[in-house]
């Protein structure tokens, strides 16, 4: 009988976070505490742009990017936004976005399925991935379920179950 496996991957829905970023911005355009603020946000090549003329303001808006990201399934460990810098008369705050798994996560994540995980149990890591392979789908699935348990600094997703 062959192995069974699946692939540990990090990956965003570009539609999604794109989705979210604009209902944040229809919010932070209609929202009464956000007038005559310039507040605003918006794509920058492959982050995401806040911009207010106050670091609470700034901070506000990027809390309301998270909302709608929460509510839109996405994870808020793929993204990570930087200190709020003034530039002039505005605050701004870059959002990047975090996709694929660090070779030292890779690693972190191989040694937790080794450690804890049922035997006979194999993960290879294949560039931003892992694909984890067993004889028995339970112990694929017990994976999943530790992993999922485990407090991670990436988001994970499990494809290509088979």
């Amino acid at each position: 009988m062959s192995d069974s496996s699946f692939d540990i991957v990090s990956k965003l829905d570009r539609q999604e976070v794109d989705n979210a970023l604009n209902q944040a911005a229809k919010e932070v355009a209609n929202r009464f505490d956000f007038r005559n603020v310039d507040a605003g946000i918006k794509w920058s090549g492959e982050t995401i742009e806040i911009q207010a003329n106050s670091e609470e303001r700034a901070n506000a808006v990027l809390e309301v990017l998270r909302d709608k990201l929460v509510k839109r399934g996405i994870s808020l460990k793929s993204i990570d936004p930087s200190e709020p810098k003034a530039s002039g008369k505005l605050h701004k705050v870059s959002v990047a976005l975090k996709e694929g798994i660090s070779q030292e996560n890779a690693k972190k994540i191989g040694k937790i399925i080794r450690d804890e995980g049922p035997k006979g149990v194999k993960a290879q890591i294949q560039g931003e991935e892992l694909r984890v392979s067993s004889k028995k789908k339970d112990d694929l699935q017990a994976i999943i379920t530790l992993l999922k348990d485990q407090d991670l600094d990436v988001a994970l997703q499990f494809v290509n179950y088979r």
